[in-house]
Parts: structure tokens; C-alpha cells; sequence
């Protein structure tokens, strides 16, 4: 008896994924007869934050630079504010969106494009994470955020770092997350010959292979480059990656030419680190190799079954640790 309801069970269940699995094909191919699925899912992505209190904000910060940030539309003075500084991989937008609804309910949330990301450009040739530090601070600055903590993931972190180094009486507390910050030069070599592939093609794709293996590199538990179709990746490739790809290509080249900082500046504020403990890009003996240069202000948090992606695999988790780090409480408020 125990077995034939058994063998029902499993019956129902396997009937149900596959009638699931088929739905979803033709989803995605009825999906397929609208070019435009990124553009409409970009701008769904706008709606969604601006449910969350952000709005989009420019600020010219002179002639021949402009930043863009979603910042909180009604500040609440008795929130603190937080900045998120994105990664390599996409814009703002989209790297964010599973954080800024939890994140919204306890800060004053200040997310900006880092340059030739979205709409955020300059005209100089500077491609340094000191002057994109510069420029962050200083739209900040415009916008009358005079203190807050930062969180900045990958990417970021290197932008991040230098904005805590640069302006310390604006910057109170630090998260950095999977960052290559105080790489050696010799591990720098050693990442980039793991790779497998053009460094450039990996993180400026122009092809749905170089997005999938950009994805399967930085993901561990999630697997979008398996079951995402290509015209899916060939759209998000026109509208994500086209625009600057050029000057994005200078940002890698500059990070892959410079020198390590063998006199890697030491924070004053207190910094967490986090990272997931399968992250392939930045292993996590990089993190408490940091916290060694840091010295007793820095602390390392490590989240278990996830990749580099810690933004998309594990929001929840990396939401309270930031929260509690931040607020010196357990939990975000909810």
C-alpha cells in the first residue's frame, strides 16, 4: 500500500514537471516574437523601484561628465542612508533588484551608475577607480547626502574602496563583497589564466556564449546560462552591453594593466567583507587576506552554496548582514 501511494505521488509529481516544463518552452518562444522582451523588462525594473521610493536623478557634475542615480524620494531623516555601488556585470537596475525592496524599509537607499553604466558618461579619458570614486562622491554631494555607509559588491568594490580612502567624513561604515581589492600581482595572473577566454569578451560580451560563460563563472547555485535561449542574451546583449562597450573595454584593460598596490591604503572606518564560499571570480581567501591588511576594524562574513553573485543568490542573507553590520542590530527591521 505504502508503495503503490508512493508510486502515485512521484506519478503526479513527474506529470506536473513536465506539463510545467512545457508551458514554460512555449513561453519563452511565444516570448520570442517580441524583440524588444529587455526593453519592456528594463523598464518594468523602473516601475519596480519607483514602487520601492526611488527615484531617477542626473546631475551634471561639470561640462563633460554626468552621473545617474536612483536615490529615495522622500528622505526620512530618522533612516540612515546607504549607498550601493554595483558590479561589472550589468547596470544599477539590474543588479539591485533583489535587495532594494528589503534595504528600502530600514534606508535611505542611493544607488549610482557608475560611469559608461546606464546614463551615467563622461568625456575625459580617465578610467581609474579613483576618478569614478570622485565622481560618485561628488553627485552625491549635489545631492545633499553629506553621510552614509556604502555597500559596494565586485566591481564596485574597488570604486568603493577608494570613495571610504578619499572621502572618510562622508563615508561611515564599509561593505565591500567578492572584490578583487588588494590583489597581488601574481594573483591577478593567476585568476586571469583560469579564466579560459578573453577577459574583455567575458565582461563586454558580444555574443550569447560569452554572456553564458560570464554567468556560469559568477553563479553557483543559480543556472540562468543554461536554460536562458539565446535570443534572450542576444536582446540583453543590443540593449545592456552595446552602448560604451568601448570605454567599458578601457575600464578591464586599465584594472588588468595596473600595478598592485603593494601599499594598499588602510581604511578608518569599520568594514565588512562578504563572500560567498564558492565565488570562482574572487575565492574567499581574498577576503581574509583584506581583513589581514585592514587589521582589527575589518571583519570577514562568509555565505555558504553561493558564487560570486551574492546580490542574486543570496539577497536575503546578504541583506541582514549589511543590515546588522550597519545598524548594529540582528534583523532589518521589517
Amino acid at each position: 500500500m505504502d508503495s503503490q501511494w508512493l508510486h502515485h505521488l512521484l506519478s503526479i509529481y513527474l506529470s506536473l514537471t513536465i506539463a510545467m516544463s512545457k508551458s514554460f518552452l512555449f513561453f519563452l518562444s511565444y516570448l520570442k516574437r517580441f524583440p524588444f522582451i529587455v526593453t519592456i523588462l528594463d523598464a518594468l525594473l523602473s516601475i519596480f523601484y519607483r514602487f520601492y521610493g526611488l527615484s531617477p536623478c542626473t546631475v551634471d557634475l561639470d561640462d563633460q561628465t554626468t552621473m545617474h542615480y536612483w536615490t529615495a524620494t522622500h528622505r526620512r531623516f530618522n533612516k540612515p542612508s546607504l549607498v550601493l555601488v554595483h558590479g561589472y556585470g550589468s547596470t544599477t537596475k539590474w543588479q539591485f533588484y533583489r535587495q532594494v525592496g528589503q534595504l528600502s524599509r530600514t534606508f535611505n537607499l542611493y544607488l549610482p551608475g557608475l560611469l559608461f553604466f546606464g546614463d551615467s558618461y563622461t568625456n575625459r579619458d580617465d578610467r581609474t577607480e579613483v576618478f569614478q570614486a570622485r565622481c560618485v562622491c561628488e553627485g552625491l554631494k549635489r545631492l545633499g547626502v553629506e553621510r552614509f555607509s556604502l555597500y559596494a559588491i565586485s566591481y564596485g568594490g574597488w570604486v568603493g574602496y577608494r570613495m571610504a580612502e578619499m572621502y572618510p567624513e562622508m563615508v561611515e561604515k564599509v561593505v565591500i563583497v567578492s572584490s578583487g581589492v588588494g590583489l597581488t600581482e601574481g594573483q591577478k595572473e593567476e585568476h586571469l589564466s583560469k579564466v579560459g577566454m578573453d577577459v574583455r569578451d567575458l565582461f563586454c560580451p558580444e555574443k550569447p556564449e560569452h554572456l553564458r560563460s560570464l554567468m556560469n563563472l559568477t553563479m553557483h547555485k543559480s543556472k540562468m546560462g543554461k536554460w536562458l535561449p539565446d535570443f534572450f542574451l542576444n536582446e540583453y546583449i543590443r540593449v545592456m552591453c552595446k552602448k560604451y562597450r568601448k570605454e567599458r573595454i578601457e575600464l578591464v584593460e586599465y584594472l588588468i594593466a595596473k600595478k598592485a598596490d603593494s601599499q594598499l591604503p588602510i581604511l578608518t572606518q569599520e568594514t565588512l567583507l562578504i563572500w560567498g564560499d564558492q565565488d570562482k571570480v574572487f575565492p574567499p581567501y581574498l577576503a581574509y587576506q583584506l581583513q589581514r591588511q585592514l587589521g582589527p576594524k575589518s571583519k570577514v562574513e562568509i555565505i555558504k552554496g553561493i558564487g560570486h553573485a551574492a546580490n542574486i543568490e543570496a539577497a536575503d542573507d546578504l541583506n541582514d548582514l549589511i543590515g546588522s553590520f550597519v545598524l548594529s542590530s540582528p534583523k532589518l527591521i521589517a
